[in-house]
């Protein structure tokens, strides 16, 4: 079978292409699509121990079965933002302080805090609990966007933090944390408004709602 397969940034310059395609027997794996690969383009085989795929809009495990016609992409680690932001797919309950000491900055003149809380009712039926499931290292490189469009749209941002909580919580508990500094309250109010409105839309975690009589999987949601 013939699979495609994609390259990115470092990837792409060091093959001298961005594309290429493979013939793996019925079956191969990714792994088996990288032993490929690596053998046309020896120069990438250094690569491997840091290297992330995806067929589709999603992240696969080396072990993930190819079909025909699937596109493989290779992806550096993800490394934008900058060395103190904090992007994570928590257990543990969630802290407004402590977010806000994570992005605490001498040059930062505002720091703005979103926290999405579990209320107790949807559309006047009351909720139990609620349960968030989550493709964390998936929605860590999701978010690491998110901060990486921040810091390009918003320049006099310093530090972005965001914390998305998986498991059962409680009505109360907060479900996600976003913080944000920057030299002006302007720019940090706008940054974490585009934040939690675009991790609502693009970041794969999911809730289940709980009711008295039942239950229901709401989608992708961010608090």
């Amino acid at each position: 079978m013939r699979v495609r397969v994609r390259f990115f940034a470092r990837y792409r310059e060091a093959a001298g292409r961005e594309r290429i395609e493979i013939d793996l027997p019925p079956g191969g794996t990714v792994e088996a699509a990288w032993s490929a690969v690596a053998a046309r383009h020896p120069e990438l085989a250094a690569f491997r121990p840091f290297t992330l795929f995806a067929v589709g809009h999603e992240y696969v495990k080396p072990d993930h079965e190819l079909a025909a016609g699937d596109e493989l992409c290779l992806f550096p680690p993800v490394s934008g933002g900058a060395p103190d932001d904090v992007f994570r797919v928590v257990e543990e309950p969630l802290s407004p302080d402590a977010i806000a000491a994570e992005v605490d900055h001498p040059g930062a003149g505002g720091i703005v805090i979103f926290s999405g809380i579990v209320r107790n009712e949807t559309g006047g039926r009351p909720v139990k609990f609620l349960e968030y499931e989550a493709h964390a290292p998936m929605a860590a490189a999701k978010m690491r966007e998110i901060g990486d469009a921040i810091r390009a749209r918003w320049p006099s941002v310093k530090r972005v933090a965001m914390l998305h909580r998986v498991g059962r919580l409680e009505i109360g508990e907060a479900s996600v944390l976003i913080a944000v500094s920057a030299a002006h309250r302007q720019e940090a109010f706008e940054a974490c408004k585009y934040a939690i409105d675009t991790l609502k839309r693009t970041v794969p975690v999911w809730k289940k709602e709980h009711f008295e009589d039942g239950e229901v999987w709401v989608g992708r949601e961010g608090g």
